[in-house]
């Protein structure tokens, strides 16, 4: 460890770690062992993102679908405004919990991959266990699709044009394949593109946040705005009808924190950011303020204008009547909902160019077949591998679910499973303080937030044993089968890892280990290699 304890003083605040060199083309040989991990790594692609290209990376991650289409949902889980706006606030706490926690993982280990270079670091034993675990749900759970979906149901609103599934499905799977043939051919265009989307979908959150700061102030002489806006009279009985189960609850809950989710973005690719450590300890904290003040004006603005009852019936269309009311039919049907459409197509851009780059960190490790096809940045200078990775699933999960329940249910399984790998990561740090003091942390978590991370983590999976009245929460069908997914998921990578990493090599006499390599494109690699046995 001397030798890292040596590099860590220098490189992770200076300007050597902004150099677009990576380290092995200076003679030095490459080296994939985990230690590495707390050495900062520059990316074949080179150091792209700057500040703004970071926080945009971050906020427009987090200010996606969520802010325009989960509230109506939430509301009506909850049946209650003062319930629902209480799951706000506590939701921005379980948010900056868990910033926290990845703001220490991330600069203690600045390197790409986010949390599977976490969990694999924390928890070297069993071998490839924790690898294995990461490499599954992001390939089956790193899809992109609720951002697709919302994209496709405002662009037809906007035109007037009926919803079917056939044209909402048509439109989300073009955006879908724009993107990654953007990403996948034209690196610095598609940062520029995603940095211009990003500084729209913050103007636009902010201009919805003051109009309803305006209607409420000057509510008579609100006619001078336009004739269509009123004041919810229900912020008189702010607790009425308030749904208390906590199985229902949860799913609530699983919504507020897809809203936030995203803090940790710039962790996926510290490879490609200057100053990887200085910029992440600033970046997340301001994206964190940035999105709990516009999501509480947001939300105000939409409980004042838009009326109880039909807040509930919205749906996912909740920000298409905020607008359709306060600004008539024209500006309001048309012009602003094409302006979330564009807003949620922007936070697909950064969702997909984060996750590939997490996709080709777990090819350059060996658990995915191609592996050596999937790890290279041939012939563009960019992730395809990666990017075609996540396409596919995305492909699916939009094309093969029939409308409905189809979005919530997408949230709430994407939110489930990554419960246990929070709870993993947040019993991880309070391991490493203990046990790797040598290490260097730039940043550390404030103590009662680890510890309050780990009971809602524990709190949200203990949620569908708690079953609602009617046995249904924010779908048709049974309230639980998120759960049943999500715990399938996790299953079936556990017997994997059993039967391929222990099973197979018992039963034929081999032991597996890993070999690095080097691509013809300067990539390095891990190849798992089957040595028999003595």
């Amino acid at each position: 460890m001397a030798s890292a304890d040596s590099n860590e003083r220098e490189p992770l605040l200076s300007s050597t770690a902004s150099s677009s060199t990576p380290e092995f083309q200076q003679g030095t040989k490459p080296s994939r062992h985990v230690e590495d991990s707390t050495i900062p790594e520059t990316a074949i692609l080179g150091r792209n993102l700057s500040w703004s290209s970071a926080y945009i990376l971050v906020i427009s991650r987090v200010i996606g679908s969520g802010i325009f289409a989960t509230p109506g949902s939430i509301v009506k889980t909850t049946g209650s405004i003062g319930l629902a706006m209480l799951l706000w606030i506590g939701g921005s706490f379980i948010a900056w919990c868990g910033m926290v926690v990845s703001l220490e993982y991330g600069c203690m280990l600045p390197r790409s991959g986010g949390d599977k270079v976490y969990l694999e670091f924390t928890y070297q034993y069993p071998k490839f266990f924790a690898s294995t675990l990461v490499a599954v749900q992001a390939v089956l759970l790193g899809f992109t699709a609720s951002n697709c979906i919302i994209f496709g149901e405002y662009v037809l609103f906007a035109f007037g044009i009926e919803v079917t599934e056939w044209s909402q499905k048509t439109l989300a799977v073009g955006l879908l394949t724009w993107i990654t043939v953007v990403h996948g051919c034209f690196l610095k265009m598609g940062i520029r593109i995603q940095d211009f989307l990003g500084w729209i979908k913050v103007g636009l959150v902010l201009f919805m946040a003051l109009t309803g700061v305006f209607v409420v102030l000057f509510h008579k002489d609100a006619s001078q705005l336009t004739a269509h806006a009123t004041r919810n009279d229900a912020w008189d009985a702010l607790w009425k009808d308030s749904n208390w189960g906590w199985g229902t609850l949860s799913t609530a809950i699983f919504k507020v924190s897809y809203c936030y989710a995203g803090l940790q973005n710039v962790n996926n690719v510290l490879n490609e950011v200057k100053n990887p450590v200085r910029t992440l300890k600033t970046v997340a904290p301001a994206a964190f303020v940035t999105a709990l003040l516009l999501y509480l004006l947001v939300n105000f603005a939409y409980l004042s204008v838009v009326p109880l009852a039909e807040v509930k019936e919205s749906g996912e269309m909740i920000a298409a009547l905020f607008f359709e009311r306060v600004f008539g039919e024209h500006l309001g049907r048309t012009v602003l909902p094409l302006a979330i459409a564009l807003s949620a197509a922007g936070n697909v851009m950064v969702v997909t160019f984060t996750l590939a780059r997490v996709n080709q960190e777990i090819a350059r490790q060996g658990f995915l077949p191609y592996s050596k096809l999937l790890s290279s940045s041939k012939p563009f200078g960019a992730p395809m591998g990666g990017l075609i990775v996540h396409y596919i699933p995305s492909l699916l999960v939009i094309a093969i679910p029939p409308r409905g329940d189809v979005y919530n249910f997408i949230l709430d399984v994407e939110g489930y499973p990554g419960q246990f790998f929070a709870l993993a990561l947040a019993l991880g740090l309070l391991w490493l303080r203990r046990k790797r003091r040598d290490l260097k942390r730039p940043f550390k978590a404030w103590l009662p937030a680890v510890w309050i991370r780990i009971a809602l983590c524990l709190a949200l999976i203990s949620a569908p044993f708690f079953p609602p009245k009617d046995g249904k929460a924010d779908v048709g069908f049974f309230y639980a089968t998120y759960a049943i997914v999500g715990i399938s998921i996790i299953l079936f990578a556990i017997l994997y890892w059993y039967i391929y990493f222990i099973v197979v090599p018992k039963w034929k006499n081999y032991r597996i280990e890993e070999v690095t390599e080097v691509l013809d494109d300067g990539t390095s690699i891990t190849r798992l290699v089957n040595i028999k046995n003595d």
